[in-house]
């Protein structure tokens, strides 16, 4: 969601260039994986996480991983996944649940989901690479089918496998939820990665209610030794709104020091 006033695979020279070590995306299956990995490597990247094939995106698809008429694409993507994230050093793969289909049988979608997981988190493992499942707030995707921490935290115990996460995105759960710092905390050892951006709006973070000088001490605090993405849509041009990262940049400069 950063950078976005370059093409995609000059977004990660915008990124190395402004002090980011990792970068995230919704996926690189546009492109090459060998085109994707000379930039990680040309700017000394990490590539820290991007989704199973979500569909067609263009064409406002989300994820298709609770749809019982799409399971054999589902099971192509996972095979699709791995391939890229071999090539890209990626050690975690995010699965966006869809959207619930009008009128369907909720307890229908949700075995095809879990059903879903178990193959893709067997898949995933044998490969290396840790399968996440996150929660997304119902206002900016209207019908999405995972909307809160313990919806999902019950979905990954139905699953069964060691090798499903949480992705606890902050912006999300601050709408659908709350009691932040308590939530990750009570649950830390299943959160494989953290996600921010403040609320409302979805902008950078400082430019709205959720108090993130705090979050972040917490987050060391509890001992969070995962990345934080930062999902946000910039308020004016990228690096313009980047202070705050410059800031807690520093902030935690000081306290190795």
């Amino acid at each position: 969601m950063l950078f976005g006033e370059h093409d995609f695979l000059d977004r990660f020279d915008a990124a190395a260039r402004a002090g980011f070590k990792g970068v995230e995306y919704v996926g690189p299956y546009d492109h090459e994986p060998d085109a994707v990995a000379a930039r990680l490597a040309k700017n000394g990247l990490a590539q820290v996480l991007f989704n199973l094939p979500p569909g067609d995106w263009g064409k406002g698809e989300r994820g298709i991983a609770v749809l019982p008429d799409r399971i054999d694409e589902f099971r192509r993507g996972v095979d699709t996944a791995i391939t890229y994230a071999k090539a890209l050093g990626c050690g975690q793969v995010n699965c966006l649940a869809g959207i619930a289909p009008e009128g369907a049988d909720r307890p229908v979608l949700e075995n095809v989901f879990v059903e879903n997981l178990k193959f893709a988190a067997e898949k995933l493992e044998k490969a290396g690479v840790k399968l996440l499942v996150e929660p997304i707030n119902t206002r900016d995707i209207p019908g999405f089918f995972l909307n809160n921490s313990s919806q999902a935290l019950a979905i990954m115990d139905r699953v069964g496998s060691g090798n499903i996460f949480l992705q606890y995105d902050i912006y999300h759960m601050q709408i659908m939820e709350g009691d932040l710092a308590r939530t990750i905390e009570a649950n830390l050892g299943r959160i494989a990665h953290i996600q921010l951006a403040d609320n409302p709006g979805r902008h950078e973070p400082g430019t709205g209610e959720i108090n993130y000088p705090f979050l972040y001490e917490h987050l060391d605090r509890i001992g969070y030794t995962g990345w934080v993405g930062a999902e946000y849509k910039p308020k004016g041009g990228t690096e313009a709104g980047l202070g705050w990262f410059r800031e807690a940049s520093r902030t935690a400069e000081n306290a190795a020091a």
